[in-house]
């Protein structure tokens, strides 16, 4: 028997015409990536996971006496060192003062270093007078410029404030610079076709995109300064993280190295913590592969 809805003058449908695996179609089912279908550890338990092996590691060493408190005192030996600098206010003074230092080179390296990198880039006379002078100081140690800074500024602030200034603006020139080099050249011509001026082409093409390497720039730049710092903490310091340094490397006081070392390497993670941060918020307009 068949039966038939069509209305009057339109194609019959015969339903015992339709074969039973036509009637018998499967529910389809999305796929799912393996990488999703497996179990799905929190991401911080897995970026902290290392740093946890190696004091475990480390307190292991300790206590079966491989590692002799001469040689490198233990996790809890520096636990109770920082607590006992943090107590007398020595550690969070000295912080403060390695702050400002790396703040202020930090400030006058990024003038200078963008500065420097916009005239070369967006110019090719700034090339011509720029460039080729930056290419050959930044291959100059800045370490190595410590007795002339400290002929040219004496032994205060100044020379440390210099060491610092020139390690950050050669990561910032190189990478600012990059990026104005790298914006794709269609996105000029159709600025220039819609009718942008050259200071219009520069605000909303240009800078843009060099966004993405300036950031990158001021990553590299974040960890050099530390670096410098240390150099520039030994430069007859009274106060600042290097000088603890100093004062416990006189005493043979690893456990007050360590715990130095330690606040260095937060500080520079805080910072590039800060850093990104601020990428995420001025680069939502591009989207990036963010691993699997």
């Amino acid at each position: 028997m068949s039966i038939s809805h069509a209305p009057p003058g339109s194609p019959r449908t015969d339903i015992s015409a339709i074969s039973k695996d036509e009637r018998a179609v499967p529910a389809l089912e999305p796929i799912v990536p393996a990488s999703t279908r497996r179990t799905r550890v929190p991401r911080w338990l897995r970026r902290t996971s290392g740093p946890v092996l190696l004091l475990l590691l480390w307190q292991l060493l300790s206590s079966t006496g491989v590692l002799t408190s001469d040689v490198l005192a233990s996790p809890g030996r520096i636990a109770q060192v920082a607590r006992d600098l943090v107590a007398d206010g020595s550690l969070p003074n000295a912080m403060g003062v390695s702050l400002q230092r790396v703040a202020v080179g930090l400030l006058f390296g990024a003038v200078i270093g963008t500065g420097l990198a916009l005239v070369s880039g967006l110019f090719r006379a700034g090339e011509d007078l720029v460039d080729a002078s930056v290419q050959m100081l930044r291959t100059v140690p800045f370490v190595g410029l410590i007795p002339l800074f400290i002929i040219w500024f004496g032994i205060g602030e100044a020379p440390k404030i210099a060491i610092i200034t020139l390690g950050v603006s050669f990561p910032l020139y190189l990478n600012v610079y990059a990026g104005i080099r790298g914006v794709d050249s269609q996105l000029i011509e159709a600025g220039e076709s819609l009718g942008l001026s050259r200071w219009g082409l520069v605000r909303h093409v240009v800078l843009p995109g060099a966004l993405p390497g300036a950031m990158t720039g001021l990553r590299y730049s974040l960890g050099i300064a530390w670096l410098a710092l240390v150099f520039a903490e030994q430069i007859n310091a009274d106060a600042g993280i290097g000088f603890l340094m100093v004062q416990a490397r006189d005493f043979l006081r690893t456990d007050v190295i360590v715990v130095c070392l330690i606040v260095y390497a937060f500080l520079g993670l805080l910072a590039d913590f800060v850093v990104r941060s601020l990428e995420r918020l001025l680069l939502q307009w591009r989207p990036t592969f963010t691993g699997r």
